[in-house]
């Protein structure tokens, strides 16, 4: 692979796929009410502790590491009649893993069901899963969720989707072929599933704040997991074992965890930007080229904004949240709206213990919830498609990383048709002709 496939080099081209997008910018829910809104209008997820009996359901899991693992467990705690049929993912541990895992429940998956390797995903695909369960690192979405679309699959895909505007236009693309075929996809974006912030939404969505003006929204937290170079790992091997610290691989940061934050602000917004202007730098990491914080302006438009940040960084003050203020009032978007003075309007009642007191947890966890609707949508034929609006959020993030990698004002319109692809075009389990370059703002340049 030449050096220039990952390089940050003039991003912004022609788009290769004109026509696939089309006008992508989410009508507002907040701007005209005329009475109060039903669950339905406003596409609020059935909130149920168990999906209902149906069919049988057999899962295929791609990608088997951590939040891999998890996913599957999260599958199979859904409801009744539901089993993991096949495993995939590049290193043959991985798999091992997960099948102790699934030992402790009684269950485990053969050896002629287990794929080793990058086409591991398609042996999946072609094997008798329902629905296949999508968690390899980013870099890989895209066209993971092209196959399973294309094999007949309802999907369970984490986030993020895709980790450049070439990627998403492909997730969008395959999102509304899904649509057609009625093959149903949720997203990793959980707290759209956790029954506080649904609750908080729809009192938002109904005019608890007025009309929503700005908005603030952060992750900071530690240094997360990395692992160093061994001896007789390949390139390949070294960036797959340690993807969370390359860009190609995971999108950075901003990203993979603060893209939960940008699409709730997204969601309790009623739109996505229109631009972002963001800085941010690397100080601290000891592997890969990801940056260490971010630091973004997003303008939403007719004098609307949001500032957003996130950093992994030890020994700082941290904090995960977001906060949306509106003409009437304001909410920390999880569980209380308050007027504008800072009394409380309103609280999310959450269940109480034994001593009726507040047990400060929604009942069923959102990791869980989501696939109690992923499986309640096939089985009602109630049906659900999540993946164009968490593709929208991710080309949020994408264009505040690019903006602070560039140093440059990134509109919404440069980003969605922007030729960027981050990452080789082959992949294979060898050593790779490519630099680790890590963006300096003021360098790229802006065609």
């Amino acid at each position: 692979m030449s050096k220039k496939d990952i390089s940050r080099r003039s991003f912004l081209g022609t788009a290769a796929v004109a026509g696939v997008v089309g006008a992508i910018g989410t009508s507002s829910l907040l701007s005209s009410c005329n009475g109060k809104k039903s669950r339905e209008e406003l596409d609020l997820p059935p909130l149920l502790d168990r999906a209902p009996k149906g069919k049988p359901l057999k899962a295929g899991l791609i990608g088997c590491g951590h939040r891999g693992t998890g996913a599957l467990m999260n599958f199979l705690s859904a409801g009744s009649g539901l089993t993991v049929g096949a495993l995939g993912d590049v290193f043959e541990d991985k798999i091992h893993h997960v099948n102790d895992r699934l030992k402790k429940y009684k269950l485990e998956v053969p050896e002629e069901r287990c794929f080793v390797g990058f086409d591991a995903f398609q042996k999946v695909m072609e094997s008798d899963v329902d629905v296949v369960l999508l968690a390899t690192p980013p870099h890989f979405r895209p066209e993971h969720f092209k196959a399973a679309i294309k094999a007949k699959k309802h999907v369970f895909m984490e986030k993020p989707v895709a980790v450049d505007p070439v990627g998403v236009r492909t997730v969008i693309a395959t999102a509304r072929r899904a649509e057609k075929m009625g093959l149903n996809v949720v997203t990793g974006t959980q707290r759209r599933h956790q029954r506080d912030y649904v609750a908080t939404y729809e009192q938002v969505a109904n005019g608890a704040i007025g009309k929503p003006l700005s908005a603030r929204a952060n992750w900071n937290q530690e240094h997360v997991w990395f692992r160093r170079r061994q001896p007789e790992w390949t390139d390949m091997e070294y960036m797959m074992r340690n993807w969370n610290n390359f860009t190609w691989l995971s999108g950075d940061h901003i990203l993979d965890t603060h893209i939960h934050n940008i699409d709730i602000v997204n969601w309790f917004m009623g739109d996505h930007p229109v631009s972002a202007l963001g800085y941010g730098g690397r100080h601290r990491r000891v592997t890969g080229n990801q940056w260490d914080f971010f630091s973004i302006d997003f303008d939403y438009g007719n004098g609307r904004f949001s500032h957003s940040m996130c950093r992994q960084i030890d020994n700082c003050t941290n904090g995960v949240g977001e906060l949306v203020i509106g003409t009437e009032g304001y909410t920390n978007c999880k569980n209380t709206i308050y007027n504008l003075d800072g009394t409380i309007k309103w609280q999310y009642d959450y269940p109480k213990d034994k001593e009726g007191k507040s047990t400060g947890r929604v009942k069923i966890p959102p990791y869980i919830q989501e696939h109690i609707h992923l499986v309640t949508a096939i089985r009602t034929n109630k049906y659900v498609n999540e993946a164009e609006r968490t593709a929208v959020s991710n080309l949020t993030a994408i264009m505040a990383r690019e903006s602070a990698y560039t140093g440059k004002r990134i509109t919404w319109d440069e980003i969605m048709n922007s030729d960027m692809r981050l990452g080789p075009k082959e992949y294979h389990m060898g050593d790779v002709d490519m630099e680790f370059e890590t963006p300096v703002p003021g360098t790229a340049i802006k065609s």
